[in-house]
């Protein structure tokens, strides 16, 4: 699995990048690959959106399943990525580039304190492969 350093995940398989306060949201290579061929995607929120932490981002529907993406923090949404409605085989062909979900604003930045890194992520991985 690709599992860039400098992002924090989330035990629901979210990636976060950091920029200030401006945080880009998606979901990891081990997600898209549990999925498989994705098909679909609904974002469900929109610019200006104020979001709590937990909260639905996007459904996420493949060949083989549909998965709910969630907010890993609370925040304000400043852009979502329209391109993947059209293309939503771009979460499984890029999903730390091209394939982002959206960008927020995020009112306490503090809460990506509880998201692993690179390499817990990876070793949580390891104990859901069993």
């Amino acid at each position: 699995m690709n599992t860039p350093k400098g992002l924090k995940y989330a035990k629901t398989d979210e990636w976060v990048k950091l920029d200030g306060d401006v945080a880009t949201i998606g979901i990891s290579d081990y997600a898209q690959d549990q999925l498989s061929d994705i098909v679909y995607v609904e974002i469900v929120v929109e610019a200006g959106d104020s979001v709590s932490k937990g909260d639905t981002i996007a459904t996420v529907e493949s060949v083989k399943a549909a998965a709910d993406v969630n907010f890993p923090a609370d925040g304000e949404i400043l852009e979502i990525n329209e391109a993947l409605a059209e293309t939503p085989e771009t979460l499984n062909s890029d999903p730390y580039g091209e394939g982002w979900l959206l960008k927020m604003k995020l009112s306490n930045p503090a809460q990506l304190d509880a998201l692993m890194d690179a390499d817990a992520y990876e070793a949580y991985n390891e104990s859901r492969e069993g």
